[in-house]
């Protein structure tokens, strides 16, 4: 199994853009249009530093595979306990559980850092991820339907949610 690993800017960006880049140009797993620069990456990593959220990754031999990380639901106060994940894979490195193995890790990182709810937004055609979430106890939280449009179609963003044994004693504040 590869090596789980924190990702950085200096010796991680060009590979995560790289995967960022193709699921923007080829899925719907990501609802983007344009290709993503060195420039957003630099900025990204830097908001991810700010703010403790991970950036962790799965390496083999120099290589990396997969990424994973998440962020705030909502930048409003009540969502403090809230956050919403993502998850990439190398389209090379794809059926051979790294996705698992990776928000396995997101799920123990979220709980050691106090958070209640993880949050997964999933394109609802997307039968691999949605199995995957299901497999770790993700349940079924809604569907916004029309949510987006790629590809020349409307696309239906379904949420996952995970809920947390953490905090164990929560505040409002």
């Amino acid at each position: 199994m590869p090596e789980l690993i924190h990702c950085t800017y200096e010796q991680h960006a060009a590979t995560i853009l790289a995967i960022f880049n193709h699921t923007i140009i080829h899925s719907t797993a990501l609802y983007d249009y344009q290709p993503r620069s060195l420039a957003f990456m630099q900025a990204w990593f830097a908001t991810k530093t700010a703010e403790g959220w991970p950036v962790i990754g799965l390496e083999q031999e120099g290589q990396l595979l997969a990424f994973a990380s998440y962020a705030r639901f909502r930048p409003y106060p009540a969502y403090k306990y809230s956050v919403e994940h993502s998850i990439y894979v190398d389209p090379k490195q794809r059926g051979q559980g790294l996705g698992k193995h990776l928000l396995r890790a997101l799920i123990q990182t979220a709980e050691g850092q106090n958070y209640h709810l993880m949050i997964g937004g999933i394109d609802a055609q997307n039968a691999a991820s949605i199995a995957l979430h299901e497999s770790l106890g993700f349940v079924y939280a809604g569907t916004i339907q029309q949510a987006g449009f790629k590809f020349g179609r409307w696309l239906d963003l379904a949420f996952y949610q995970l809920t947390l044994k953490t905090p164990r004693q929560p505040v409002d504040g």
